[in-house]
């Protein structure tokens, strides 16, 4: 055989599609939309889970490979999309607070500094309802036609809200509040503009001495981060007994007891209420009974907690203003059948501090802490003490004695 001949055979040929030493190639598929919903409906009819093997096995059965780099980043895509939170799950990881998806391409986050949209998209609105339903279900409710809301905690502790039609007439919204990564003490709010080194000062030494108090603001304020970083100063050999709706405080004590509400099941029986955690609570000893946020008729047992002995109860309240706390606990206690001066003489008896923050240009931050009054009608009214400007400046006003002696030897100037 001449050399020009043994060339020639060894030569792959150019017109053939099978090569003389084996089997053909697999033929590499582009991973698009179609391909990894494929491989996502053949995980799910064999009921699989998503491992690197079994989404390779998947391709192969669509008549095509990737390389291990491509498997490994569809795993992770499918795993999401199948058992997480999708195109979301990056973000529940990347230290936001809030996500909220209004629909498949308008995905916006807060990280501190206030809303901003982000990139992520959604193949389509069904795939916004895909995972707003499969969220629910990991928190064990219901979404769907016959219930179009849900308000839960998913197992990582994440707090999700989410409508769909005919609620949401443009499609399903969701919103998710991711709990505190860790507990900031009083110099990392310092830091963070959160508070001046006065006003640490001083909410330490409402800590110390011991004074019942609610944090009052508006929606994403820090009430909990605040309540929490304080909560984290009281003596470690005090009891701590929690009452929440889902658990957001994380104090840094070695005394901790968490109590959680329930929602009922699908049949409408089994629920726990607040309300009940909080008569609970009573009953397991606290030094400190603290309630997450009374925002329904658990306002009365509070109110009664602060005025059995318990001292240096604690809680959150949404309002305005510092000067709207009594109409607010007023509108909740009546609600909860109390009449308007049961809820005020309770209410005064407490003799809470108002520690009130606002959320501003420059970011969240303590805006001023007010003491109770009662007038001759009986009614209570908020009567600022001390109050704190964006600049890091501090005044004190007419309150300013009556809260220095109830903190006693607490406080210093």
């Amino acid at each position: 055989m001449s050399a020009l001949t043994e060339r020639a055979l060894r030569r792959p040929s150019v017109t053939g599609s099978t090569p003389l030493n084996g089997p053909p190639p697999a033929r590499a598929v582009p991973v698009g939309p179609a391909l990894v919903e494929a491989v996502r409906n053949r995980l799910v009819a064999s009921g699989a889970v998503v491992s690197p093997a079994n989404v390779a096995a998947a391709l192969r059965a669509e008549g095509g490979v990737l390389g291990d780099t491509e498997v490994l980043s569809l795993t992770r895509r499918l795993a999401a999309d199948l058992a997480g939170a999708g195109p979301l799950e990056e973000l529940m990881v990347s230290g936001v607070t809030d996500i909220l998806v209004n629909g498949p391409d308008e995905v916006w986050v807060d990280d501190g500094g206030g809303l901003r949209r982000v990139g992520v998209r959604f193949e389509s609105a069904e795939a916004v309802r895909r995972l707003a339903q499969r969220l629910a279900a990991q928190a064990g409710r219901r979404l769907d036609a016959a219930v179009p809301y849900v308000d839960a905690r998913l197992p990582n502790g994440a707090r999700l809200h989410a409508v769909l039609p005919p609620v949401s007439p443009t499609g399903a919204c969701l919103s998710l509040r991711m709990p505190p990564r860790r507990v900031f003490t009083l110099d990392r709010l310092v830091a963070c503009a959160t508070l001046t080194a006065h006003g640490a000062a001083l909410l330490r030494a409402v800590v110390a001495s011991r004074a019942a108090f609610l944090v009052s603001g508006g929606t994403g304020t820090g009430k909990t981060t605040l309540l929490s970083t304080l909560l984290s100063l009281v003596a470690p050999g005090e009891r701590i007994v929690l009452a929440e709706d889902s658990p957001e405080l994380r104090p840094d004590h070695p005394h901790v007891v968490r109590l959680q509400t329930r929602p009922a099941n699908i049949e409408g029986s089994g629920e726990v209420t607040l309300e009940v955690l909080v008569r609970q609570a009573l009953r397991m000893r606290p030094d400190r009974l603290v309630v997450g946020e009374a925002r329904g008729p658990e306002i009365v047992s509070l109110l009664g907690a602060l005025n059995t002995g318990h001292e240096g109860g604690a809680g959150t309240l949404h309002a305005n203003g510092a000067g709207d706390v009594p109409a607010r606990v007023e509108a909740l206690g009546c609600a909860a059948g109390l009449g308007r001066e049961a809820v005020h003489s309770q209410l005064a008896a407490t003799g809470v501090l108002v520690v009130h923050l606002v959320r501003d240009a420059g970011g969240r931050r303590l805006a001023e802490v007010r003491v109770l009054n009662h007038d001759r009608q009986g009614l209570v009214h908020t009567v600022p003490a001390v109050s704190f400007t964006a600049d890091g400046a501090h005044r004190e006003h007419p309150g300013f004695d009556a809260l220095a002696a109830r903190l006693g030897g607490s406080w210093r100037r």
